[in-house]
């Protein structure tokens, strides 16, 4: 093993697939460091899912290289089936078994031996909080606890490498919350957690980030650093009675990108907010708004998602009409 592979749990090389004429991921390259939580974001249909069956071994790239946990992913995918965990948004459980017959079977999957069954068995039931459950057929379990089981499932075998493709889809924020701990938990003991996600506030929680669209990794850092350094245009928060009229208003203003409804305010996308902070207090004056307190912001992570996909498609548009 080279130290490149000791350092990182998973490189990748200008990773393509292709179906077809479609390009579903296209030359994708980055590393992801062991022990870190690295989060996959993009709207539905941009490459999250499709990168991660690539990197479980379960679909062959149609181009490029790389590695998970130290193993070839064009070479090596049955070594990498058997160094990782792998939990998709549907849970992968077996409905008409009980907790205790789940935890069996994917026990005989792992090929788990015989003197560590009965202990890993007890490890996933605590650690799902699934004691009075064991004898529960899966499919009357809550979300939240057919979550937990999952992933107790998916980690069994103690893989170095852990996949979540949206976890927790479909639960409650209490749920998603506690499933979140652990997370943590896991990652404290230095597994890599490789997970995507569509909630801001989970992508929050990453220790880095990899926007996807279009098959294409269109920004990579930490929340922090996508925030402060990835938009162009800058946030004013507007806090003000009728915020859905006001929306309007602004947006007729020279150097308004565009503003959304955000809480019980807006956020407004301008290109430059001291220019954009007078002229909106004038105009909302002058509209019978008395209230309103526009202040410059750090914008949030959806403010990024949304800012850096609209670029994009501006980028895409320019060049579409430079080919005609």
């Amino acid at each position: 093993m080279t130290e490149n592979d000791q350092t990182y749990a998973v490189t990748l090389r200008d990773l393509e697939k292709r179906f077809g004429d479609f390009v579903a991921v296209n030359r994708v390259s980055l590393d992801v460091k062991r022990g870190e939580i690295f989060g996959f974001l993009g709207p539905n249909g941009a490459g999250k899912s499709t990168t991660i069956r690539m990197l479980c071994g379960i679909l062959t790239p149609s181009g490029g290289s790389g590695t998970v946990a130290g193993f070839d992913i064009i070479r090596e995918t049955e070594e990498i089936k058997k160094n990782i965990g792998y939990m998709s948004q549907r849970f992968s459980l077996y409905e008409d078994l009980t907790v205790e017959e789940n935890i069996d079977f994917f026990s005989g999957i792992y090929k788990i031996p015989g003197e560590k069954k009965k202990a890993r068995k007890e490890w996933v039931i605590a650690m799902a909080g699934l004691a009075e459950h064991c004898n529960s057929p899966t499919a009357t379990l809550s979300g939240g606890w057919k979550q937990r089981l999952a992933l107790g499932c998916a980690i069994l075998h103690e893989p170095p490498i852990i996949f979540l493709d949206e976890p927790t889809s479909g639960v409650d924020p209490i749920s998603r919350r506690s499933f979140w701990d652990l997370i943590y938990h896991m990652s404290g003991e230095g597994v890599t957690v490789f997970v995507t996600t569509h909630y801001m506030d989970e992508a929050e929680y990453c220790d880095r980030l990899g926007l996807i669209y279009r098959g294409e990794l269109i920004a990579l850092g930490s929340p922090e650093e996508l925030k402060t350094g990835q938009m162009a245009e800058e946030i004013v928060e507007v806090m003000c009675e009728r915020p859905q009229e006001a929306m309007g208003l602004l947006e007729e203003l020279p150097g308004v990108r565009h503003a959304a409804l955000f809480g019980r305010g807006l956020h407004v996308v301008v290109e430059r907010a001291t220019d954009a902070i007078p002229a909106i207090t004038g105009k909302l004056t002058d509209s019978g708004f008395h209230s309103a307190q526009p202040e410059k912001i750090v914008p949030s992570l959806e403010d990024v998602f949304v800012s850096l996909i609209e670029a994009r498609d501006r980028q895409d548009a320019g060049q579409q009409e430079f080919t005609k």
